[in-house]
């Protein structure tokens, strides 16, 4: 790249960074101010993607896209973070360039497309246990069998001797427990609770693993993508919740030290979630489990987020432009991932993700 589009782009990320700053958690509050961000160095762009799904993805998505528009000013991507669920809904109706999803597509949603479907990881992530406990910061204890009995219903109070017992010396209040979880079709509800499945069999067995589920808890509330959940939490003193992790730091939230399978207590870091990570060397979309691992350093509700694309676009000039993005989102886009709390993928995951953006037609 030549001098002065180097300066450009540094530039063009340097603005974005200190209008992200500004903002604070505006930036993740929803998707309106993300595609016009994403849009703004080239306002007269020749060709717009659009992509919808994962709210999982949108800070990684946000950023990357907006450095792509920058080298790229005759395309931008506009992506709609409105969770897993609905991005499979529109990507089934064709109606955007592509999806994504923190679960790839299963058998019941791929036969809806009556179309061959390609589906690539993309990205790598942490969920977060975040809380809102008045007097009491980021660093509390919770075991893997406490969380599945409060999201159960079956721990209400958040001085439950279970609790204390973890935490010796914290002053936890005598205060109700509101459990917070996603309200829409969700990839990291299926993360989150395909954890809690691998860890209580009342759970698998009640409730099970999915993208939107039955939630026991009789203080259940529900909110919107991952900054609904961010939000309800913040603003509801003695509730907990499930938060991807660049959305906890973003929001300075407090959130858990999480035990893992190994009985090791762990937050969700890069270097966590990417230990996680390598204990699946080979994942696909038909095997892609990657939580509740059983090593000593791995954060045990970890994922990959996915990118559905068809395996023949009914436009083949916008399907060759979709291929050069997710090509280089797969590959040279990846060091974006750690400036915003993502793990990069893997050597050997990218390679898998060429092989089958090789099958793009």
């Amino acid at each position: 790249m030549a001098t002065g589009e180097q300066a450009y782009e540094e530039d063009a990320l340097s603005d974005l960074e200190s209008r992200r700053r500004q903002l604070g958690a505006g930036l993740l509050r929803g998707g309106a101010f993300a595609v016009a961000l994403t849009m703004a160095p080239a306002a007269f762009a020749a060709t717009q993607i659009v992509g919808a799904g994962s709210t999982f993805d949108y800070p990684f998505f946000s950023k990357a896209f907006y450095e792509y528009t920058a080298k790229h000013p005759d395309v931008t991507v506009n992506y709609q973070s409105i969770g897993s669920g609905g991005g499979i809904q529109q990507f089934t109706a064709k109606t955007v360039d592509f999806g994504a999803s923190d679960v790839p597509m299963n058998a019941a949603e791929l036969a809806r497309t009556k179309a061959p479907v390609l589906q690539i990881p993309i990205t790598l992530g942490g969920a977060g246990i975040a809380y809102n406990l008045p007097g009491i910061a980021k660093g509390m204890h919770l075991s893997r069998e406490v969380i599945a009995d409060i999201y159960l219903g079956k721990i209400t109070k958040w001085n439950d001797p279970a609790i204390a017992k973890l935490n010796p010396g914290m002053k936890l209040p005598d205060m109700a427990i509101t459990v917070v979880h996603r309200s829409d079709g969700s990839g990291t509800t299926y993360i989150f609770t395909d954890f809690l499945s691998h860890v209580s069999p009342e759970w698998k067995s009640k409730v099970g693993t999915n993208k939107d589920v039955q939630w026991p808890a009789p203080s259940s509330v529900g909110g919107k993508g991952n900054e609904g959940v961010a939000g309800l939490v913040k603003q509801t003193p003695g509730s907990i919740g499930y938060v991807e992790l660049a959305y906890l730091l973003e929001n300075d939230m407090a959130y858990a030290l999480v035990q893992n399978k190994a009985g090791t207590y762990v937050y969700p870091t890069i270097g966590t979630v990417a230990a996680a990570a390598a204990t699946k060397p080979n994942v696909s979309s038909q095997d892609f489990s990657i939580v509740d691992t059983a090593c000593a350093q791995c954060y045990p509700i970890s994922g990959y987020s996915w990118v559905l694309l068809y395996q023949k676009p009914q436009d083949a000039a916008r399907g060759k432009l979709v291929k050069e993005i997710m090509t280089w989102l797969v590959t040279r886009a990846q060091p974006i991932a750690k400036t915003v709390d993502y793990v990069p993928l893997p050597d050997n995951v990218q390679k898998q993700g060429l092989n089958v953006l090789g099958e793009m037609e």
